[in-house]
């Protein structure tokens, strides 16, 4: 994992907005709907090379394939692990209800307007064992991945891959007499796709929003400290799963869930921070810029962090259509880099801008304008970091 030597290098959490031309498709597949497949197949490596392209112009340098070989980044396993299927929407298990939905009942009505969509879909549930059963869109996203980076030589590239905490969240049990089963198989299961990634030269992300995220959701009746022995299970599973990879040749990214809302019963980074740094990734992905967590780089501060561990703060907000200042970004990055040292901090965004595919709340072209201020902010802290 390449370090901020001489500048600060930038990134990005890995989803983006899917174009047209896969859109539908996407969409078809992950709904069990008909689609052709050879059409998907060749339009997302098109797709891929372009969008590698698009971000290195916008000055990002360690980039993704925009996760364009997903329809989303938990429900993508269906079509790579066996015992993960579609069942009907009254079959499915009624949605989490959290916190924030109980205090705000106003706010949490109308979301569910908005989304009424998604509960007239399949659901994805597990209902038989898990294995990891079929390698071929593993394969594909690898290769176009590779071709894109190999035309275009980014400082980095890095892959997403879902942690079995957060894949237990999104995909409910039916199978397994036990949750901690459960994650085991998944755990084992993943373990083919996450040194996949890293065999084929990337950068592996985790995407991990279970270790914070799920306080305020699936486990909003547990109290705090039942949640961090939860974390704590979660992050041991996928350690034991990461066990034949390098440290540096990962990065973790944990966040509190992407959407505009009021996250005021997020549980706070100080009470998950030793989980967090129990992790074997080299480097931390975490949201930096949000009205809820920005202040957590105090929490860093107070922290005693590892000297191998890299931080990639957000120092843009991935739920908002604000296109932050380069003179803002500059200063949050200016924050870690007093905390760990400059070539100690990669800037990042605080989540994906197309986690279910769409660009969630912020418009595509807002995206990239988030992006430009973010490479500006960037060159602007490295000016004043190394003069």
């Amino acid at each position: 994992m390449k370090r901020s030597t001489d500048r600060i290098l930038t990134t990005h959490v890995g989803s983006l907005p899917r174009p047209a031309s896969i859109l539908p498709l996407l969409q078809a597949q992950s709904a069990g709907k008909p689609y052709d497949e050879n059409t998907l197949i060749q339009e997302t490596g098109k797709a891929v090379g372009d969008i590698v392209r698009r971000q290195i112009e916008a000055g990002l340098d360690i980039v993704s394939d925009g996760e364009y070989g997903k329809g989303s980044y938990t429900h993508y396993v269906r079509h790579r692990l066996s015992g993960i299927d579609l069942v009907p929407p009254d079959d499915a298990p009624a949605p989490a209800v959290s916190l924030d939905d109980r205090e705000f009942p106003d706010w949490a009505a109308e979301r569910t307007t908005r989304s009424v969509g998604s509960r007239i879909m399949p659901a994805t549930c597990c209902i038989g064992p898990v294995a990891y059963d079929d390698q071929a869109p593993l394969t594909r996203d690898l290769k176009h991945f590779e071709t894109a980076t190999a035309a275009t030589r980014p400082v980095e590239g890095f892959l997403n891959a879902a942690s079995p905490g957060v894949l237990i969240n999104f995909i409910p049990n039916r199978h397994y007499a036990r949750e901690d089963d459960y994650l085991e198989a998944l755990s084992l299961a993943m373990q083919t796709e996450y040194e996949a990634i890293a065999k084929a030269g990337f950068i592996l992300q985790i995407d991990a929003p279970d270790i914070a995220m799920t306080r305020n959701t699936r486990h909003a009746g547990k109290s705090d400290e039942d949640f961090v022995r939860i974390a704590e299970r979660n992050i041991e599973a996928l350690n034991h799963a990461t066990r034949n990879i390098a440290p540096e040749a990962m990065r973790l990214h944990l966040c509190w869930g992407n959407y505009a809302g009021p996250h005021k019963n997020d549980i706070e980074l100080r009470k998950i921070m030793n989980v967090v740094l129990k992790s074997r990734a080299g480097a931390i992905s975490f949201e930096g810029a949000n009205p809820r967590h920005e202040h957590e780089w105090e929490d860093w501060q107070a922290a005693t962090i590892p000297d191998d561990k890299i931080l990639i703060p957000g120092v843009i907000d991935s739920s908002c259509n604000f296109v932050e200042h380069p003179r803002l970004v500059a200063q949050r990055i200016r924050n870690y880099a007093n905390i760990v040292g400059r070539e100690r901090v990669i800037a990042g965004a605080d989540c994906g801008f197309g986690t279910f595919g769409r660009s969630s709340s912020v418009y595509e072209s807002v995206v990239w304008a988030k992006f430009r201020a973010l490479a500006d902010g960037a060159a602007l802290a490295s000016k004043q970091l190394w003069g």
